[in-house]
């Protein structure tokens, strides 16, 4: 490719690049902020009608008009070989595509003025604080709801988590009445060469625990290869939650609001219900109250609509620890519920799931490219031809 050329080339990318920096910053500073996003909003896509559309249609061709002509006019007259053609080819189409892209540049400049706005550990932080307080968040009929609030529900403290047991039991005249028993889940790690036959090993393991081997496969739960071991889910000692004063309702749901991106949802899960169950039998009531704040706090800076006084929900949330068996028929936690999860369902297409290309415009995109591609490549070589002529 001559050199002369090359540089026109270079220089075409560099108006390029000046160009997709303005509509980057654009975008930039016209992002309107977190709190307006909702549910409808995505990555800008070619709209026809608006100002970033108008503007990039008319740029776009300018840019390409004014390309074509000094193309043809200054680089035209030498001979080129068909390599050195198909060379010219692809640089043209890399053009027409940084020429047809100002928009998604634009859209670039709207995900990282959302991202200066709401770093992602900043966004991971409301996460976390939203799956501590989710069983404080509920509408008060959820309650009700024995699939939410149950004591397999229960990850902390020890000995729960524990494994329900449905029992039948005889009334009277052929009636049952089924009674629900409930047994801690207890690891045991052995080899599996030892776990697969009757040994000294095995039966030593198992009589330190107080079990023999006809007894464990009995209470076995589940079974788990870790390389050259097993591990062995199986029912431990009975417990009675409903008679356990360090348990209330709040703590008979791990149900996440949202689990951060990349770490475990049965990790989060539990670290939710070791800081929830801290806050309501550790802690001061300062420390949830201030939970609370933090939630209020959240709710206006993503713009939901919400009544919650945190003095108010901490004395409702203290009140139904002490009163078990009172029916939670009322909690001041008011506010909108569809809107925060269509928010944070918003924010994690936009942090996860960026669509920059949106799918309805992909076809006539790549056809606009290719077709202007295509003029591009046989003026110039029809130029070039003519020239040699």
């Amino acid at each position: 490719m001559e050199k002369k050329l090359k540089q026109f080339f270079v220089k075409s990318f560099l108006v390029l690049l000046f160009l997709h920096l303005g509509y980057f910053l654009y975008g930039f500073f016209t992002f309107k902020g977190i709190a307006n996003i909702n549910s409808y909003f995505e990555f800008y896509r070619f709209k026809f009608y608006d100002d970033v559309s108008i503007s990039h249609f008319f740029i776009s061709g300018l840019f390409l008009f004014f390309f074509l002509i000094f193309l043809v006019k200054n680089h035209s007259r030498y001979p080129y070989s068909l390599t050195n053609l198909l060379k010219t080819g692809l640089v043209l189409l890399l053009i027409c595509f940084l020429s047809f892209s100002f928009f998604i540049s634009y859209s670039f400049g709207l995900n990282a003025k959302l991202r200066s706005e709401l770093p992602e550990v900043n966004f991971n932080k409301d996460k976390v604080l939203l799956n501590v307080l989710n069983p404080f968040l509920y509408n008060y009929t959820s309650y009700s709801s024995e699939k939410l609030f149950n004591p397999v529900h229960i990850l902390y403290p020890k000995p729960y988590p524990v494994t329900e047991v449905l029992d039948s039991v005889l009334i009277s005249n052929g009636y049952y009445n089924t009674e629900s028993t409930y047994y801690s889940i207890d690891t045991l790690k052995v080899l599996t060469t030892d776990l697969d036959k009757v040994s000294t090993a095995t039966s030593k393991v198992l009589d330190e625990i107080g079990l023999d081997k006809k007894e464990l496969s009995e209470r076995i739960i589940a079974k788990k290869a870790i390389k050259d071991s097993t591990e062995i889910l199986f029912r431990g000692v009975e417990v009675r939650p409903q008679y356990d004063d360090s348990i209330c309702i709040f703590l008979e749901n791990k149900s996440l609001f949202k689990p951060v991106e990349g770490i475990a949802t049965e990790k989060q899960q539990y670290d939710a219900a070791v800081q929830r169950y801290k806050l309501l039998y550790k802690y001061r009531k300062d420390s949830l109250q201030l939970n609370f704040q933090r939630l209020d706090t959240l709710l206006k800076k993503y713009k939901i609509e919400s009544n919650i006084v945190p003095k108010e929900l901490v004395a409702d949330a203290f009140y139904f620890r002490e009163h078990r068996d009172e029916v939670l028929n009322t909690i001041r936690n008011s506010f909108d519920r569809k809107a925060l999860i269509e928010k944070f369902i918003t924010f994690d297409k936009l942090f996860y799931e960026p669509n920059y290309l949106h799918p309805s415009i992909i076809g006539m995109y790549f056809g606009v490219i290719v077709t202007v591609w295509l003029i591009l490549f046989l003026v110039y070589v029809w130029f070039n031809r003519r020239s040699r002529g």
